[in-house]
């Protein structure tokens, strides 16, 4: 411990972490001026307070810095060592017999840290936009057209759901049928008709109302039973998992959307484009590690180019990246690649570039 953390790993580590602190929080917050700037009127229509507006875009913020995080580790990487390297500090260090590789390892033990932090941070902020667009008043516009009818949704253990009619916005299904086919005796087949069906928002499940179970074994005699209400515990998705309309990514955590994947293919939808959206839930945590790796032999070629040079070579890198993204989520999502490949090609890109310059780089 004496050795990671003397002097001078604390000198390091200090430098990136205020330009990242600066970078991670300014981001954001310019965003927030120029969303509050575009939608300042349509929310004053709806008649919110300026606090309620306020609090929904604190809420906004966990989102907002999910995806600039690799950003501001760029920006903190290049920007503090091409300070070391203008200042000579990067020359002093390796006469002294610390190599480039040692000196820089506090940056990358940051970034690491970083990563999990962005792994903390995609947990909670669906949790934070859901708040978001509860006190916006979004949730009423979104579910509008939710609705479907007379549609078949095929669950877990070979059962199917026939339903004439779902309203996501009463929470409510209308003539619901399940069918499970069995194998033999002690697995029968059945089939569960009900009038309707409401799910409870609190316990996470389904009440049937007013319906009928049926037993239809092999060699016996079926057995029929009717109910006023009843609870199937297998029935467990939510009204908008039995949407064929897509949820927004945004809005689920890493295991809701893992879950709602299954459900939409179950229903016949194509999956692909959040199969890249599960992945990179993933992918762009780890970017913060990959991007440090990237930009810090990169970050000394700013000798002579200075602050502004420094500024361009992040500024390029980040909208490269970006871009890399966008391309690699459309292919994946028009299933040309496999959906994980594709989010983690650009990692895979810049992970690959970043070790060749940093074996390159004079130690």
């Amino acid at each position: 411990m004496r050795h990671l953390f003397h002097p001078l790993d604390r000198y390091v580590f200090r430098e990136f972490w205020k330009i990242f602190v600066a970078t991670a929080l300014g981001f954001p917050l310019l965003a927030i001026a120029i969303d509050l700037t575009d939608n300042l009127s349509k929310y004053l229509g709806r008649n919110l307070p300026a606090g309620q507006i306020a609090l929904a875009y604190l809420y906004w913020i966990p989102d907002s810095m999910f995806m600039v995080l690799p950003a501001a580790v760029l920006f903190a990487t290049v920007f503090a060592i091409g300070s070391f390297t203008r200042n000579s500090e990067v020359m002093a260090a390796k006469a002294s017999g610390i190599s480039f590789y040692r000196l820089v390892a506090p940056i990358f033990v940051g970034a690491l840290a970083i990563t999990g932090f962005a792994l903390v941070l995609g947990e909670v902020s669906p949790v934070t936009n859901a708040r978001r667009n509860a006190i916006l008043q979004e949730d009423q516009h979104a579910v509008a057209g939710a609705d479907r009818f007379n549609f078949a949704f095929a669950a877990s253990e070979g059962r199917v759901y026939n339903v004439q009619a779902l309203n996501v916005k009463q929470q409510r299904m209308d003539h619901l049928q399940i069918e499970r086919k069995g194998q033999g005796p002690a697995y029968p087949t059945y089939l569960l008709t009900a009038r309707t069906a409401t799910w409870d928002s609190t316990r996470h499940h389904w009440t049937l109302h007013y319906g009928e179970l049926h037993l239809l074994r092999d060699s016996q005699p079926g057995v029929v039973v009717s109910f006023d209400s009843l609870r199937d515990r297998r029935l467990t998705e939510a009204p908008l998992d039995l949407t064929s309309a897509s949820r927004s990514p945004d809005e689920m955590r890493y295991a809701e959307l893992r879950r709602f994947i299954s459900a939409f293919q179950r229903s016949g939808g194509d999956a692909n484009e959040l199969k890249v959206e599960l992945a990179l839930k993933i992918a762009i945590p780890v970017t913060c590690l990959i991007i440090a790796i990237f930009g810090a032999p990169l970050a000394t070629s700013t000798q002579r180019g200075g602050a502004a040079y420094g500024i361009g070579i992040s500024l390029a890198t980040t909208i490269l990246f970006l871009m890399l993204i966008q391309v690699t989520k459309a292919i994946g999502g028009g299933g040309v690649i496999p959906p994980y490949l594709a989010a983690w090609l650009p990692n895979a890109l810049f992970g690959a570039a970043g070790l060749v310059l940093l074996a390159r780089t004079r130690t």
